[in-house]
């Protein structure tokens, strides 16, 4: 039986496959040991979310979890709006909408959608500066980006000699010390 991804595992795939080995690693750790001010900003930024306070509304769901058996993929969603059927991905800030990000929303909207609910609208929230993004609700071509990266991280071979890393995320990573593909500056 193939174990389930991650839909939050989709973003870090894309950044540097290797990244989700180093963050299971560390996940038993206090966060305060490893994550910057950006990670630590970013939890903040879903603390409402997660305790599911941050609407008393019935009709958004927010912070509940979620799965596709087509994808094979479980997760949670931030925010959905059940009346409206607007999904939205909420970060603490966005400066560019990467990949990783549309994947994590794009998966997100084929659970919703395979759990019976009916998505006709999905968007990010960027909560410091207060903008949303609208994004077009994924078509078959998204799909099948999505199934396609879902395919490579569960063949990812983390001993994989021929792995390469773009040196600008590496910079970025919390993990770079740990990394040996990581050659510091």
């Amino acid at each position: 039986m193939e174990q389930n991804v991650v839909i939050s595992n989709l973003n870090d795939f894309i950044f540097c496959p290797r990244s989700i080995y180093f963050h299971n690693i560390y996940c038993s750790f206090d966060e305060k040991l490893y994550q910057t001010t950006y990670q630590t900003k970013g939890k903040n930024a879903h603390k409402n979310i997660d305790a599911q306070k941050y609407s008393t509304k019935k009709t958004i769901l927010e912070g509940i979890d979620i799965y596709s058996e087509e994808l094979g993929v479980i997760g949670r969603i931030d925010l959905f709006d059940v009346d409206k059927g607007v999904l939205t991905e909420r970060k603490n800030k966005i400066n560019i909408l990467y990949e990783g990000y549309y994947l994590q929303i794009y998966a997100q909207c084929f659970c919703l959608i395979e759990m019976g609910y009916s998505v006709n609208k999905i968007r990010f929230y960027s909560v410091s500066d207060n903008k949303i993004y609208n994004v077009n609700l994924p078509r078959d071509v998204e799909k099948s980006r999505l199934k396609e990266v879902i395919r490579q991280m569960r063949l990812f071979d983390f001993n994989n000699k021929n792995f390469t890393q773009n040196p600008n995320k590496c910079k970025m990573c919390i993990y770079k010390e740990l990394c040996d593909y990581y050659k510091g500056e």
